[in-house]
């Protein structure tokens, strides 16, 4: 079995700090001679080391979560495909060498990646929107959709990002359509509502939806925005310029939804895997998780508080 040391170390910096786990015990685990202060300075090594440990690029077996919603990513991210009777959407790609797997992914489904209608996204990180130019090439009347905000960094390919600059390049991709906060997408029996969660980007996005199972409706949610990655400043000297007001206000968005099932685009977040394994046997009451979510979204509200009060020296004795 895998040492869980190095990997959970990581996971707890990479994907916004949301455990309650002590920064000394995350600096012991991280690899020797690296410490939590190196990955906030050094864009690449922090990539690099992420994408191993995490297991971003690792090929996973697809599978199907609930309804219309399938499970089409890596071992460490998540990218879904929702079904339609009008074609299919895509969410989330991955890394740049994602497209291959994520279209082999939907094959072993039984599913045509050429039915891919849309793809949508939730922010545009290379580790998530890494493969849409890939897909897009291969499936090119598939329509490119994204909040405005995150327009020029899909575009772009990730590039001029306000914490890694052109560090996290990838291939960028023509959006064809700009969305806004509000913005609802309806194809055939699936209505998805997109709203602006701003924070991790400027225009992160977090996804609803309402899907309909064995005649019973549940509310599905996909976060998006919430975490910070090591280096961002939120509140001395903020790496963009109203950054903490984005971080409380999606919190506070986040905080309002109450969703039956979650999904997000770090398996670890959702617990991927034990959801699977317990699937077998519970069905869609494996993947029905209120109250984790409600934990996820405190544990990211937690972090960021914890940080700005760090930045502001609050707590200090004088």
């Amino acid at each position: 079995m895998r040492s869980p040391a190095g990997p959970l170390a990581l996971a707890l910096i990479v994907i916004g700090s949301s455990c309650f786990v002590p920064s000394r015990a995350v600096a012991q685990d991280l690899p020797k001679g690296v410490t939590a202060a190196d990955l906030a300075i050094n864009n690449k090594l922090f990539l690099d080391l992420a994408r191993k440990a995490l297991r971003w690029e690792e090929p996973a077996e697809p599978a199907r979560i609930a309804g219309p919603i399938y499970f089409v990513g890596t071992k460490g991210l998540g990218a879904f495909l929702i079904t339609t009777s009008e074609g299919h959407i895509l969410m989330n790609t991955g890394m740049p060498s994602s497209g291959p797997m994520i279209l082999e992914s939907i094959r072993k489904l039984g599913l045509r990646p050429e039915d891919i209608k849309l793809m949508i996204n939730g922010h545009a990180h290379i580790d998530h929107a890494g493969a849409f130019a890939y897909v897009k090439q291969r499936v090119p009347q598939a329509v490119v959709a994204v909040m405005k905000d995150e327009v020029a960094a899909m575009e772009s390919g990730g590039r001029g990002d306000f914490k890694y600059a052109d560090d996290f390049a990838y291939p960028g991709v023509k959006v064809d359509r700009v969305l806004r906060d509000g913005d609802t997408i309806r194809m055939g029996d699936v209505r998805l509502v997109a709203y602006h969660t701003p924070g991790h980007t400027r225009g992160a996005t977090t996804w609803v939806a309402t899907i309909v199972v064995d005649g019973k409706p549940y509310v599905v949610v996909f976060p998006d925005g919430a975490g910070f990655n090591p280096g961002y400043r939120l509140a001395r000297d903020p790496i963009y310029p109203g950054i903490a007001g984005d971080y409380r206000r999606t919190h506070h968005f986040l905080e309002m939804l109450m969703p039956d099932i979650w999904l997000a685009q770090h398996n670890e977040y959702y617990d991927l895997e034990g959801k699977l394994a317990r699937a077998r046997t519970e069905g869609i009451n494996a993947w029905i998780d209120p109250e984790g979510y409600r934990i996820f979204v405190a544990g990211k509200k937690g972090a960021f508080e914890d940080q700005v009060n760090r930045e502001l020296g609050a707590g200090k004795a004088k």
